[in-house]
């Protein structure tokens, strides 16, 4: 590859340095873009690093908001979403294993509020019944989603973003 082709226009969409959102992986930030070529074609690539995971991907830039890829919410989205950590939680009469698979498929869904709910629905205040080894899972997943976008959005660490997301849900 030539020098000519590593040269890189700045994507309006993803620059270095921006937090981003993937539905998989939740909050990592764009370290670069680049072109490589695969089998002949050229593809730009935005290249995302998940510290939290210790892993960086690649993704075509054509591809990335069909695969979920997203700029940080907002301060108003994220507002939103407090909002909903401090309603009541619905928990359904449905089996384990169909809400499980529920929860799971709004943790990977990328929307904040969903991740939010799923927060709200599994939390467990101190006077509240113990959780089962896949429900605290579970929480612990949609938590840390959470927390990693309210951290970035608020400019804090992951563990006081933790604190601050619990504290409000113990209010509540």
């Amino acid at each position: 590859m030539t020098s000519e082709q590593n040269s890189i226009e700045i994507n309006p969409l993803y620059e270095e340095g921006d937090f981003v959102v993937y539905p998989a992986h939740g909050v990592g930030y764009v370290i670069g873009i680049e072109k490589v070529e695969i089998s002949g074609s050229l593809l730009e690539l935005v290249k995302v690093r998940f510290d939290s995971d210790r892993m960086t991907l690649r993704i075509p830039i054509n591809k990335a908001v069909s695969s979920g890829l997203r700029k940080l919410s907002s301060k108003k989205q994220m507002e939103a979403a407090l909002l909903t950590l401090k309603g009541k939680a619905k928990v359904k009469k449905a089996m384990w294993s169909r809400r499980a698979q529920e929860y799971e498929t709004k943790i990977n869904s990328g929307n904040l509020i969903w991740v939010a709910e799923v927060v709200r629905d599994l939390h467990r205040g101190e006077n509240q019944a113990e959780q089962s080894y896949s429900e605290r899972q579970m929480y612990q997943a949609a938590l840390e989603r959470l927390a990693g976008e309210f951290a970035a959005i608020e400019d804090i660490d992951k563990d006081s973003a933790t604190l601050k997301l619990e504290g409000i849900m113990a209010a509540a």
